[in-house]
């Protein structure tokens, strides 16, 4: 997708921080589920030419969206930060349906190549959330199975 060799920082929050975020920045209220920060456009693009970008996921939103939608958290996850990666690189859903459409079918493309990795190759998904009364850790660990040796 034109960058061989990037970085981009994950920031994983609960429903009150995303939607701090999305009022002070997009002027929307109210949580989301995803927010994309491109570094890549802009007058300081050229500093850090290898650094893509934000990707800040409201865990408690993807938690309801999961269990709304029947799925695993780690899958709604990945769609999230798939999701948020493909804003990082200039799709936009938001502008027109044929951009949506083809941003939706790159997503699909992505999460098919990810998700059969982690099948075909016996990888499993392991998160470990902790929380008290808020949400203080989220860890993604993503390993070869111990079946596999």
């Amino acid at each position: 997708m034109g960058s061989p060799d990037g970085e981009l920082s994950i920031v994983l929050l609960d429903d009150a921080a995303i939607a701090a975020i999305n009022r002070e920045y997009l002027n929307r209220s109210g949580p989301t589920n995803v927010i994309a920060f491109p570094m890549r456009e802009g007058p300081f693009s050229e500093i850090t030419p290898a650094l893509l970008g934000d990707v800040v996921i409201s865990m408690e939103t993807a938690a309801r969206e999961a269990e709304a939608a029947g799925i695993p958290m780690e899958t709604r996850f990945l769609e999230l930060l798939v999701h948020g990666i493909l804003h990082l690189f200039g799709f936009d859903h938001e502008t027109d349906p044929t951009n949506a459409r083809r941003m939706e079918q790159k997503s699909a493309e992505i999460l098919e190549i990810i998700l059969g990795t982690i099948d075909n190759r016996a990888f499993r998904c392991t998160f470990a959330l902790v929380s008290s009364f808020e949400l203080t850790s989220f860890l993604l660990l993503i390993k070869p199975s111990d079946n596999n040796a």
